[in-house]
């Protein structure tokens, strides 16, 4: 996978369509104004390559790209708030 996504937002949110926990960390996302770029790993089995290498071989979604390369998996919209303040310069 290309890093063509993280240019874009400086969060990446890998899901599915039927995801659960995806749905509901978007929205929270949302609803605090943090942006962030969809990535569909049924869609892109690039990026669907690199959530499995990033979760010792899984491929379990929500998983975040945090701006420093740095991954979360299922994470609460407080764990990656959290991360992105303990980011922030």
């Amino acid at each position: 996978m290309t890093d063509r996504p993280a240019e874009r937002a400086p969060l990446v949110v890998y899901t599915t369509p039927w995801c659960g926990p995806c749905a509901r960390l978007k929205s929270r996302l949302t609803d605090r104004g943090i942006p962030f770029t969809e990535v569909d790993v049924e869609q892109d089995h690039e990026a669907a390559d690199w959530v499995a290498r990033a979760n010792n071989g899984n491929q379990t979604v929500p998983t975040v790209r945090l701006p420093d390369g740095s991954t979360l998996t299922n994470p609460s919209a407080d764990a990656v708030e959290t991360a992105l303040q303990r980011l922030a310069p």
